[in-house]
């Protein structure tokens, strides 16, 4: 519990206050969100952004796979014993 309650402390001394602006039907629509899950309007705005965060290096990974699949399937690799014995040349 100590070292959770030090953590908490930490991370909320490093925070930046940020103000923005919604329009009213979003922010009583995030508003209800955040009370349905019990968690603070900022809190439950940080966790929105965190999950955005992984989503967008899901997607940019993703990318970069496609992107080398095409290059191995364009050297005719199409398995990944095949891609083992083409490093291993």
């Amino acid at each position: 519990m100590i070292n959770s309650y030090r953590t908490l402390t930490a991370a909320m001394a490093s925070a930046v206050k940020k103000t923005i602006s919604l329009p009213g039907d979003l922010a009583r629509e995030t508003e209800a969100l955040a009370r349905a899950e019990g968690k603070t309007l900022s809190a439950f705005i940080q966790d929105a952004l965190r999950r955005a965060r992984i989503e967008r290096r899901a997607q940019d990974l993703q990318g970069i796979q496609g992107y080398w699949s095409r290059k191995a399937r364009d050297q005719g690799i199409l398995s990944e014993k095949e891609l083992q014995r083409y490093l291993d040349q």
